[in-house]
């Protein structure tokens, strides 16, 4: 018996002893398998770094800003010199970039380069009498629009217009002036009926205001280029009036191509 019961005791330390020799001998947890640390323990993650946009370039004046800047320049100071330098005037070798067409009237009290103080290669002025669009006027409007890229055009009328003044006094059934005169009165007189008030000498300036807004309405009438840029938004049309008096050009709200030029008193339209 007792032979027996020390050989039982000798079994179970054997197999007790084995079985810590086995679990010893397993090999470490994979880390996926390890429990997580709780919230408070576990690194908190660094913040993304978000890209930061460069900073955004103050926008330029605007062509009719400009325009009305030079302008403002020769009110202050008539004799003010012009932006023109040999440097400039070199540079006119490599192509023009004009940033606005002015169509003016011939007139030589109306230079527009000098009214808006403008260099070389700034401006693509187009010059007639009553600043009529004729198909030459309608083909260089279309050049410097299309082909210049120029986004701006202005067709500017003035005090004391000779051309508009001589539409006003030609009456029906008078004598011919010539057929080139006669030709241009004729293309100013459909203006008048814009007016609001009788087409007659006392009101000049109506009369004249009139005509840049006929004139604005033939060029998105006549030229199909011109209206397409317009209506784009690549061309930006507006009317101006030139006062001898003061010496500062007066400008429209622009002119969309859809529409024509408002029928409005001369003082609302123009500022």
């Amino acid at each position: 018996m007792r032979y027996q019961r020390a050989l039982a005791v000798a079994i179970v330390l054997f197999l007790t002893a084995g079985s810590v020799g086995v679990r010893s001998q397993q090999p470490p947890p994979l880390p996926s398998q390890q429990a997580a640390p709780p919230p408070s323990q576990q690194p908190t993650p660094a913040p993304a770094q978000q890209a930061t946009a460069p900073p955004s370039q103050p926008a330029g004046p605007s062509p009719l800003d400009r325009l009305k800047s030079g302008n403002e320049r020769f009110v202050k100071n008539p004799s003010a010199t012009l932006p023109i330098t040999a440097e400039k005037r070199l540079a006119q070798l490599k192509g023009q970039s004009p940033f606005a067409i002015v169509l003016s009237c011939a007139d030589s009290r109306v230079p527009p380069e000098v009214i808006f103080n403008a260099g070389l290669g700034d401006l693509f002025v187009v010059r007639t009498a009553g600043e009529v669009a004729d198909k030459a006027v309608l083909a260089s409007v279309e050049y410097g629009a299309e082909h210049l890229n120029a986004p701006l055009l202005v067709v500017m009328g003035h005090e004391s217009c000779g051309a508009v003044k001589a539409a006003l006094e030609a009456k029906p059934g008078a004598a011919s002036m010539g057929p080139n005169l006669d030709a241009l009165v004729a293309a100013i007189k459909p203006g008048f009926a814009r007016m609001t008030v009788s087409a007659d000498l006392d009101h000049m300036r109506e009369a004249i205001l009139a005509n840049v807004e006929q004139v604005i309405n033939d060029l998105f009438s006549k030229s199909a280029i011109v209206k397409h840029l317009a209506a784009s938004g690549k061309l930006q049309a507006v009317g101006a009036f030139y006062e001898f008096s003061t010496g500062r050009v007066r400008f429209s709200e622009p002119v969309k191509a859809e529409q024509e030029a408002p029928k409005q008193k001369p003082d609302a339209f123009y500022r």
